[in-house]
Order: structure tokens, then sequence, then C-alpha cells
């Protein structure tokens, strides 16, 4: 969270930076800028992710010269779940805040023309990028690993288009169902990139289903006894 924060930082500068030297009256170049910005952000995120990954291996090798076994106690993909986790929430976070804070105003959404469905697709906008920067992190770590560079390209391309489908608000449909689309692709390719597979979640069910079963039986057997 505090590597996301940092770059959010970074790319807060560069745009309030941009936007002073420019003229501050012509709304198409600030609007412009504003994709900039987005844009950089983007960029730096990705790139404070592989600075985050550097470091996780730095402390991953030093943890496993003190273990007894020669192992670190934390695996790769552990790593990578917590990181893009956090990185995740920390992004929900600041995307709703200023939502949040508006929605205590005296106004009322869709008084003046506006969606009335604007905070509820804010919610679920917040949601699929807080599941996005999940799944990001498991396959970018697991790229980087194994030096699989398209994979890394692809991440930050669908990072980018994530953030630009945003720009088409408020038109919803042309940028929730895309962005939810993407989401699930990227489900899909972390989950099978960290070992998942349909057979995996049958043997998952059934030994559910086995586990269920015994209770239910050691609670039938359990009688209780009388005075």
């Amino acid at each position: 969270a505090f590597f996301w924060l940092v770059s959010l930082l970074l790319a807060s500068l560069i745009w309030f930076i941009s936007v002073h030297l420019s003229d501050r009256e012509d709304a198409k170049l600030q609007y412009g800028l504003l994709i900039f910005g987005a844009a950089v952000s983007v960029l730096l995120q990705e790139a404070f992710r592989f600075a985050y990954f550097k470091l996780l291996k730095k402390a991953d090798e030093g943890l496993a010269l003190i273990s007894e076994d020669g192992r670190s106690p934390i695996s790769l993909r552990q790593m990578a779940y917590v990181s893009g986790l956090s990185f995740g929430i920390i992004s929900g976070v600041f995307s709703v805040i200023n939502i949040l804070v508006d929605s205590i105003g005296p106004g009322i959404v869709g008084i003046h023309g506006d969606s009335p469905y604007y905070f509820i697709t804010s919610a679920f906008l917040t949601m699929a990028l807080v599941l996005l920067h999940t799944f990001w992190g498991v396959i970018f770590f697991d790229a980087c690993e194994k030096r699989r560079y398209w994979c890394l390209g692809l991440v930050v391309a669908t990072h980018l288009l994530t953030s630009g489908l945003t720009f088409l608000n408020p038109w919803y449909e042309a940028s929730l169902v895309p962005i939810f689309i993407i989401t699930l692709c990227m489900g899909l390719w972390a989950f099978v990139t960290a070992g998942g597979s349909f057979r995996n979640i049958l043997k998952c069910l059934s030994c559910k289903q086995e586990d269920d079963s015994r209770v239910m039986m050691y609670s039938a057997l359990q009688v209780p006894l009388e005075d």
C-alpha cells in the first residue's frame, strides 16, 4: 500500500506541474493533461509493483538463509496475492473516498440531469479495480519470476485500458461492461497462473461434501443421555 501511495504522489506531482505550466483556460488541453496524468499514474504503479517484487525477492533470499531448512516461510504466490490485494484495497479507498465526500453534500445526484446510478456504478467500479489489482499482482509476479515479458506488457496494457475506459463515464454501459469482462479474464488467468484447474475445483467440492457428510453422521450418532 505504501508503494502504491508513493506512485500516486509522484503521478500527482507530474500532473500538478503540467497543469500549472500549461494554459489553464484551454479546456481541451486540460482534459488531455488529465488523460496524460492517468496514463502516467498507471505506468508508475506498475513500475513500483516491479520495485516491490525486487524488494520481496531480496527479503525472500534473506529469510531462506536464516531458516533451518533453507526455504523461505512465505511463497512467491502468497507474496503476489498479498501485494496485489494491498494495491487493490488502497486503490479502492482512494477511488471511493471523494465519492463518499460528495454523497454527504447538500445536493442529490440526478437533480441536475446527472445519472441516478452514479453511486452504485462507482461501487461496482471500485470492486472491479480491487479485484483487478489482486489478479494483476499474481500475474505480474509470476511473469517477473519466469521472465515472461509479454505477460508484463499485457498487464500494463489492460491496466491502461481499464483506466482509459473510465473516461467514457457517465456512459456507464460502455465503461463498466468491458471492465468487468477484463476482470473476469484476468481472474481466470490469475487462477491458472496460481496453479488452479477445473479438476482442483472438483476435488475441493468433493472434499467439502465428504466433510459435511461426516459432520452430519457424527451429529446423528450423538444421542443425548437420559437420567
